[in-house]
């Protein structure tokens, strides 16, 4: 059979330049979305009786049946066809008969194409903000456990003060809290209709798009037919919110990387998200953690990609627009399984509290706390900050920590240091003491958990 837009050719391709045009091998994911499509196309043709009933009526019942083949992977596709509509138009007058060609009366491939990805990313985008809330719920358990264990807080990879490792774990969540709420205001630009907009001006055909895009759960549709079978702003927008995730995600893993390290030993990563070595017998390698960093960097690529295929393309559309597909499935593929495994991880890992306790205990991470006790007494922050600088120089050169340096010594460097600092120093009064909104004192960070939950739905799968 000829090509089916070959009645204007008058000499077919070679085998490997059909093979170099053709989308099937990667465009047959959107199998479903191109069916469901074609069935709300003819429901309208119907409607608007550009279609009998009969006619329309044997097309649907053969796109169901193509729909059932597809669902059970039974459907066989040729790069002869070039892409999954043309495929699904020729299996389907394989079907049906020659009235399967009727099937894309009053419609382009162009527009088909932009249904199915608004589709596709509709469903997808709304799989992955449910798996963001699964992580979410994931760190709150943990937090929850370990409001009261403390931990260095770091800038610079240097000691700075003593947190709660709660708190740090909730510094992810809102994280992706930000992620998550990009992502559902993305789906104001997903979902609209481009059906009915033809290959860019539109049809002759009385067709209602506004019936086919409600037969499709579509909110709208949009309003110019040049941009709608040439707009990609929503895939290029969620290709961002997919790169910002993955750069959260592997923030995140940067650090179980580091906790899990023998240098830092603040974790262990459960033996389902390690590997061994081959041969090193005693090596766990956070190799899921590592993945996901890894893995970033195809995200942000997919990015870039398809910000540098459209950024010289005129209008309507355009064969490098073919190019769009790979990166989104791949960008969807790869956030939903690095989700996956941190909220795997993440609810499995084992927090090592004495170890935590220990680095905060011999540290000079409570150096603030001095400082700060001496500005509450008046003494300006500067001065206080200096006393203090010198104070820790003497401490290193001495070999022992603020919480050994005797009271008469702290009183020659200020008369302000009473015997109450002793306690001042410990890092659970140092955290307990930073109860400023949204600090790390253990009040505050209870309220964001709880924060946490009602926004989650008040922990509906936090309990379970």
């Amino acid at each position: 059979m000829s090509k089916l837009w070959g009645g204007r050719f008058t000499k077919k391709p070679e085998e490997w330049v059909d093979e170099f045009n053709a989308s099937i091998p990667f465009d047959q994911e959107l199998v479903l979305e191109d069916l469901e499509g074609s069935i709300a196309h003819v429901s309208m043709l119907k409607k608007c009786q550009i279609l009998s009933g009969k006619e329309a009526d044997q097309i649907i019942q053969g796109l169901e049946v193509l729909y059932q083949k597809a669902v059970n992977q039974e459907l066989q596709y040729s790069v002869e066809y070039e892409d999954i509509h043309l495929n699904l138009e020729k299996l389907l007058i394989d079907e049906i008969g020659e009235v399967g060609g009727k099937l894309h009366t009053g419609r382009s491939r162009n527009d088909q194409i932009a249904t199915d990805m608004h589709l596709f990313l509709k469903r997808r985008v709304k799989e992955i903000i449910s798996l963001i809330d699964e992580l979410q719920e994931g760190i709150i358990l943990q937090a929850d456990n370990h409001v009261e264990t403390i931990i260095p807080g770091y800038t610079h990879l240097q000691r700075a003060q003593p947190i709660s490792f709660a708190h740090h774990l909730m510094c992810y969540f809102w994280m992706l809290q930000r992620d998550k709420e990009r992502l559902k205001d993305s789906l104001k630009r997903i979902d609209l209709s481009p059906l009915g907009a033809g290959a860019l001006a539109g049809t002759t055909f009385p067709i209602d798009r506004a019936y086919s895009a409600e037969q499709l759960g579509f909110g709208a549709y949009y309003e110019n037919s040049l941009d709608a079978v040439s707009d990609r702003d929503f895939i290029i927008e969620f290709l961002s919110n997919g790169a910002l995730l993955m750069t959260h995600l592997s923030r995140l893993a940067e650090e179980f990387i580091l906790w899990s390290t023998e240098e830092f030993g603040f974790i262990e990563l459960d033996d389902s998200f390690t590997t061994g070595s081959s041969i090193m017998p005693q090596k766990k390698n956070p190799d899921m953690a590592e993945l996901v960093r890894g893995k970033t960097g195809r995200v942000n690529g997919n990015l870039i990609s398809l910000l540098t295929v459209l950024k010289g393309l005129p209008l309507a559309y355009n064969k490098d627009m073919q190019e769009d597909k790979e990166g989104m499935f791949d960008t969807v593929k790869t956030v939903t399984g690095s989700l996956k495994i941190f909220n795997g991880m993440v609810r499995t890992m084992k927090v090592k509290e004495k170890r935590m306790k220990d680095a905060v205990s011999n540290d000079f991470s409570n150096a603030t706390e001095l400082a700060d006790y001496l500005a509450a007494k008046g003494l300006p922050f500067r001065q206080a900050h200096e006393i203090v600088g010198k104070l820790v120089l003497h401490c290193i050169q001495e070999k022992y920590y603020l919480k050994d340096v005797p009271l008469h010594q702290y009183k020659e460097y200020s008369a302000l240091i009473e015997e109450d600092i002793y306690s001042i120093l410990l890092p659970y009064a140092a955290v307990e003491r930073r109860n400023s909104y949204g600090g790390t004192g253990f009040q505050q960070v209870r309220h964001q958990i709880e924060k946490g939950r009602s926004l989650l739905g008040e922990g509906q799968l936090i309990n379970q």
